[in-house]
């Protein structure tokens, strides 16, 4: 089993995909910025009703945000996948789309030209 991420590095990964600072945070939930900092710095840990506020506004689960994964196997990449793509707008979303599919594609000739 591998070892769980704590809550500060999740925390601080997800301002950095969404370009926020602790500070802009900390001013969208009401909370002290050093509060925000000594969670991104593993100091302390959010209490249960400012952890689901947290996950409301990054659109996560709180399980997301404890590294808790029920389902064993299922990368946590899916998760922060689907997080990214829910911020990004239709259009993004279709380009982001596409450029999956342009992957998949790239992988099939990869492994084709690998068995020949």
């Amino acid at each position: 089993m591998s070892e769980s991420k704590k809550f500060g590095d999740i925390l601080r990964k997800l301002l950095d995909v969404n370009g926020l600072s602790q500070k802009q945070l900390a001013a969208e939930l009401n909370i002290s910025p050093g509060a925000i900092g000594n969670y991104v710095r593993n100091n302390r840990e959010p209490d249960y009703i400012t952890l689901m506020s947290i996950a409301d506004y990054f659109g996560v689960t709180t399980d997301f945000l404890l590294d808790f994964h029920p389902n064993a196997g299922k990368d946590y990449r899916d998760k922060l996948l689907l997080q990214v793509f829910h911020r990004m707008t239709d259009e993004q979303k279709d380009l982001y789309i596409e450029q999956g599919k342009v992957f998949l594609r790239s992988n099939s000739k990869t492994k084709e030209s690998s068995s020949a």
